[in-house]
Parts: structure tokens; C-alpha cells; sequence
């Protein structure tokens, strides 16, 4: 990404255990911000955590940052744009009503994959139900990896507003997702404020760090390219770097969210998938080099001095206290894991699974 070496991450507020970063340095025209919170970090380390909780988690630091914009004036009058089914995890109406926001409607999208001789020919809105508040903050929660459904429903959405003579005054996203999604909003503002000049942009809030998808199989040769997150190139929340590595597994498995919509709707597809890939590393274990995924899964290669940690990171605009402590702590990581074989982690991440989610297990 253009200038994404210049961008680093700089605190906002810590608020009722909540954690809040934005991004500066990129001359972006929009706003992004990097939140951490237990529940959150939960979610993202734990594969195990299914169901309604998926949602429940991602309850505090979602109301959190809707009293921040209310609190800034960035939201007042509010309308939710609900993109099925990945939008049924976001708990936007929820933290609204917590946070005394007025929700004066939510309108509905489905958009699918259009197929042509078994290959993608683009996409299709299958199902639309809109309604138009002027002038108003829409909000969308979604997760992001290549973003074209988010820029097909977008543009639908803008088009319906101008058909009938109205306009958005701005767009606030929610989303764990990933780099892709600056380059593809960015571009979305050009595009809008070319028939809006006067819309205030996006302002998207990453849970826990704006990761990056693998361009390829990754070292492991399992991974699902432009599909499956993970840290490498991507800026991460430090509360949920000191938490993953205070582990030894986490920051192995497949992908930092695994498939949302499954996750909370088809556990046992989830399932399948989570076991499918720990079976394939395990397949493969004795063939992987460690020391090649480890830094991988890292995002560096190793070793690495703490002024280089701080520029791959994006954390040169942290308090030295913080970086200093944490850079510690990854290096004892890095040296614990040489006493792990992939293999142990394996058979105990098998383990762990099976016995948490047995009953979904066919």
C-alpha cells in the first residue's frame, strides 16, 4: 500500500477497559481507528468462542466507540445498512440504543457471487430492502478481506440516495478486516464526494489491528489466498499482541477470524474448518521449517532489533514504556518457541477443540 511505511499508529483514548488508536502519517482523506478489548481479544484468539457470544463480544468495544463519535458529533442521526449475513454479527443497534443514539431505520442488502462455468463473473444483490434518513451517518458493520461486496453494496446504497435527490452526510464502519479496505474506501470517497462534495468521508474502527490476507498458501500451504488474516504487513492493537503472545497457540491458527458468518450460524461448518487445518499442519509438520512460520505469523523475520520492531509494527508514536515492555516480552516468545516442536502444538490445538466443541463434532 502507498506510503503505508509512513503510518503509525498514535493512542486516543482508554476508556472502561476499552483502547483506542487512530492512524496518522498516511495523508488519508478518512478516518481510521485500531480498537482493543478483552472481550474482543476473546474472540479473535479463541476459535472455540461460537455462536451468540461471537456477538456478545464485540458488545463493549463497539458501544465504547459509538459514545466517542456521539461525544465528537460525528453521529447524530443515524441509519444502519445491514449487509446479510455478515452484518448479524455487529452489534451496531444494540450500542446504539446503549449509548442513546436515535436508530431511524436499517435497510437490508444480500449480495452474492454471480457464477459463470464455475468461475466468479461478479456480483449480484439478490435481495434489497432501503430506506433513506437525509443527511445522515450510515453504519455498516462488516468484515473486510478483498472488499468488493462492501463496494458493490456502497455504491447501490449511494445510487438509491441520489435517485432520490438526497445525500449521506457521512459512513461509519465497523469491521475486522483488513489492509485492503483503506485503498478500496479511500478510493470510495473520491468517487462519492465527486456527486457529494460536501460527504465527510469514512470513519472505520478495525477490532483489535488492521490485519493483511496471504497472497499465497503462506509457509504452512494450507492458507486461503486474499481470504485468510494475519499479521504480516498489517498494524496490530498492542493489547492484543501482548495477549496473543502471553500464549503459545494462537498465533498459529488458520486465521485471525476464521469464517464470521459459520462462526456464529453453521458451527459445525466452523468447526470442520478449524479441524481441517490443524489435521493439515499436522499432516505436514515434520516438513515445515518453524523458525521459516514463526516469523511469518510474526510479520519479521528474525532476530530483530527493538528500532526495527517499532518501524515493522507502526509503533514509533507509542510511550516508550509500552513498546519496551512488549518487545521484551516477544523476544522471550521467540526463544520459548525453540524449545516447541509444530507438532506438539498440533496435537494440543486438536485437542483443545475437540473436547470445547465436541457436541458440534459429527
Amino acid at each position: 500500500m502507498e506510503k503505508w511505511n509512513e503510518v503509525y499508529l498514535v493512542p486516543e483514548f482508554s476508556e472502561q477497559g476499552v483502547d483506542c488508536y487512530r492512524l496518522e502519517g498516511g495523508d488519508y482523506q478518512n478516518e481510521y481507528y485500531v480498537v482493543s478489548e478483552a472481550e474482543t481479544r476473546k474472540l479473535l484468539n479463541t476459535p472455540e468462542v461460537v455462536g451468540y457470544e461471537v456477538y456478545h463480544c464485540l458488545i463493549p468495544a463497539t458501544a465504547q466507540m459509538m459514545y466517542y463519535f456521539k461525544e465528537q458529533k460525528k453521529v447524530t442521526t443515524a441509519n444502519i445498512l445491514s449487509i446479510l449475513r455478515g452484518a448479524l454479527n455487529y452489534p451496531l443497534e444494540e450500542s446504539c440504543y446503549r449509548e442513546h443514539i436515535r436508530v431511524h431505520d436499517i435497510s437490508f442488502l444480500s449480495s452474492e457471487r454471480v457464477f459463470d462455468h464455475d468461475e466468479i463473473a461478479g456480483l449480484e444483490i439478490k435481495y434489497s430492502k432501503l430506506t433513506m434518513v437525509p443527511d445522515s451517518t450510515l453504519l455498516i458493520g462488516d468484515i473486510i478481506a478483498s472488499g468488493e461486496t462492501l463496494i458493490h453494496c456502497l455504491r447501490y446504497v449511494t445510487d438509491f440516495y441520489r435517485s432520490n435527490g438526497a445525500k449521506l452526510r457521512n459512513i461509519i464502519i465497523f469491521t475486522i478486516g483488513g489492509t485492503t479496505g483503506i485503498e478500496v474506501l479511500e478510493r470510495l470517497t473520491g468517487e462519492i464526494r465527486e456527486f457529494w462534495p460536501e460527504f465527510e468521508g469514512f470513519i472505520t474502527v478495525y477490532y483489535e489491528g488492521i490485519f493483511s490476507t496471504y497472497q499465497d498458501k503462506g509457509v504452512s500451504g494450507i492458507n486461503l489466498p486474499d481470504v485468510d488474516f494475519y499479521w504480516k504487513n498489517g498494524i496490530i492493537a498492542p493489547e492484543f499482541r501482548r495477549q496473543t503472545l502471553s500464549m503459545r497457540d494462537p498465533l498459529f491458527e488458520k486465521c485471525i477470524i476464521y469464517d464470521g458468518g459459520a462462526r456464529r450460524y453453521e458451527i459445525h461448518e466452523h468447526v470442520k474448518e478449524v479441524l481441517e487445518f490443524w489435521e493439515g499442519i499436522l499432516a505436514r509438520a515434520d516438513q515445515i521449517d518453524m523458525k521459516e512460520l514463526l516469523d511469518e505469523k510474526l510479520g519479521y523475520p528474525t532476530p530483530i532489533s527493538y528500532e526495527d520492531w517499532l518501524k515493522c509494527n507502526h509503533y514509533e508514536k507509542l510511550p516508550e514504556v509500552q513498546t519496551r515492555w512488549l518487545y521484551k516480552q516477544e523476544q522471550g516468545y521467540i526463544e520459548s518457541m525453540k524449545e516447541v516442536t509444530l507438532r506438539e502444538i498440533c496435537e494440543q490445538r486438536i485437542q483443545e477443540f475437540k473436547t470445547a466443541l465436541r457436541k458440534y463434532i459429527i
